[in-house]
């Protein structure tokens, strides 16, 4: 073993142990982000930079797990993504199939739930995904959410108009609904419903902005920003936002 790898060892021992018995995260949002820049900067194509991420994003569950997060919510493709060449969303999309399939294998603890508007993705793929989330609906380990075809704008339009048509079909009126209408309402129809709250989220490549991640579920979150690209995330980088998570004064507007 290289001496840095060792180091890195040494690290992450002294880093998890500082976290026993603190107040960790439940929900973990990731925007996995710097996937083709990483790809760029070690000479690859782009292709091999989505396929490095996809692992990474296998590593970062079972850190996850390891840590006692009950729900890891993963941003793989946004709406916008989709309007990529066909170049790179194929393999693309491609790869995100084969990380779904992988997720939800016989063994795999985790039980899968795909977040986003699937009627915009190709037919093929939003199949794949189904059954790949089918499959693990009987599981009872940690909930791992893939968000594919995801806009938080979106997620917001669809809870509001499923809970129109909940009414709709109730026989009640726009005028009744908008008498009872709250928060908890519109939050009983959004992709998370009935998960944790969402605690921590963390954004790889040292961009600093949300892009339209979880809006809702995000308001009193807290937020880890590192500079690494995606697939050069480590696990000291997560140990470290976990750390920082449990140093700070959550006061939820209070």
């Amino acid at each position: 073993m290289a001496i840095k790898d060792l180091l890195y060892k040494v690290y992450e021992r002294r880093l998890a142990t500082a976290l026993a018995g603190k107040d960790l995260p439940r929900h973990i949002g990731l925007i996995i982000d710097g996937n083709r820049r990483w790809a760029r900067d070690v000479g690859m194509v782009t292709s091999d930079g989505h396929r490095a991420g996809a692992a990474k994003v296998e590593q970062v569950i079972g850190w996850s797990q390891d840590a006692g997060v009950e729900a890891v919510t993963v941003w793989l493709l946004s709406t916008e993504n989709l309007s990529r060449p066909e170049a790179e969303l194929r393999p693309l999309l491609q790869i995100i199939e084969g990380l779904a399939t992988d997720l939800s294998e016989d063994g795999q603890p985790w039980r899968l739930t795909v977040l986003g508007a699937l009627d915009l993705l190709p037919d093929h793929t939003a199949a794949i995904l189904k059954e790949a989330a089918a499959r693990t609906d009987e599981r009872t380990g940690m909930r791992v959410n893939i968000a594919v075809g995801y806009g938080g704008r979106r997620e917001i339009a669809d809870a509001v108009r499923s809970l129109l048509l909940e009414h709709a079909n109730r026989g009640s009126s726009i005028e009744e609904l908008a008498e009872i209408l709250t928060p908890d309402h519109i939050a009983e129809h959004l992709y998370t419903r009935g998960q944790p709250e969402l605690d921590l989220i963390i954004r790889t490549s040292g961009e600093q902005r949300l892009s339209g991640f979880l809006l809702w579920q995000s308001v009193y979150s807290e937020f880890y920003f590192c500079d690494a690209y995606w697939p050069a995330f480590r696990r000291t980088h997560f140990l470290r936002a976990m750390r920082d998570y449990a140093n700070r004064h959550r006061r939820f507007g209070g």
